[in-house]
């Protein structure tokens, strides 16, 4: 078990789109256990087991999760492997172990990581043109800046194009204290943030301004844009539907775990 997830997807790694990559490129280890399940764990949560023994992340620790119905939802994406164990099909899994291995012990570095964001986030920067577009943006990222001032007193500043608009101390402060500190929801809100290039839309997902449906869609207004004018190749749509599991992932562990908000 120790190999599996280090040969083929990586050793947890906190970027989604990496562990991605990783997967195309490697061999696909053989399925070697019939049963997936979950039973309580001594040291608390619920630890996922194949044919009744452990499983293991990358570093050794064990695989579990704080919620029944979400060490379930890992545990069927064991169950649901063919011949073959691809990981590229098990986000939870994936996120399981970077929570485990990289997150918990590890939470002031990887809220500043998502903080960093609220220097450059996405909703700050504006198109010039078209009026269209520009009104777009407006309809699905103007309500969480003001969500976030009203909420948080986070007061960011816009800008237009791709040059860079210095944001204010007091705002990335505010915002950077209003993110969780539990391990699970904070590295469900790392790949968020990573997917979606907006510590804002994942903000709001956390604190339940926003849905997982509307957070996906206020981070691709941008790119729907442009596939209504130029369509969408096949290249591009693999990507997008690889990261659409990473984010479904992610965003099903905080609808899990929203009570544990803090």
């Amino acid at each position: 078990m120790r190999d599996l997830f280090d040969e083929v997807a990586g050793k947890s790694p906190l970027d989604p789109n990496e562990a991605v990559r990783r997967t195309s490129r490697a061999q696909l280890p053989k399925r070697f256990y019939k049963n997936a399940s979950v039973a309580e764990s001594e040291g608390g949560g619920f630890a996922v087991r194949l044919d009744d023994r452990p499983v293991k992340t990358p570093s050794r620790n064990a695989l579990a999760a704080p919620d029944a119905a979400l060490a379930e939802a890992i545990a069927a994406e064991w169950q649901a492997q063919g011949e073959t164990i691809d990981p590229s099909t098990m986000p939870l899994t994936r996120l399981a172990n970077s929570v485990i291995d990289g997150v918990t012990g590890r939470i002031e570095a990887v809220t500043d990581d998502i903080a960093k964001y609220f220097g450059s986030d996405l909703l700050c920067y504006r198109a010039a043109h078209p009026e269209e577009l520009i009104a777009r943006e407006a309809e699905h990222w103007d309500p969480v800046l003001y969500w976030a001032a009203e909420a948080f007193g986070a007061h960011f500043i816009l800008a237009q194009g791709i040059v860079h608009a210095a944001q204010p101390e007091t705002a990335r402060a505010a915002a950077r204290a209003a993110l969780p500190a539990d391990p699970w929801l904070l590295g469900a809100l790392h790949v968020v943030t990573t997917i979606t290039g907006s510590a804002l839309l994942a903000l709001a997902l956390a604190h339940g301004r926003l849905d997982a449906d509307q957070v996906w869609a206020a981070a691709h207004v941008d790119e729907d844009w442009n596939i209504e004018q130029w369509g969408l190749d096949e290249e591009v749509a693999a990507r997008r539907a690889a990261k659409q599991a990473e984010f479904a992932a992610a965003a099903q562990v905080i609808a899990a775990l929203g009570s544990r908000r803090s």
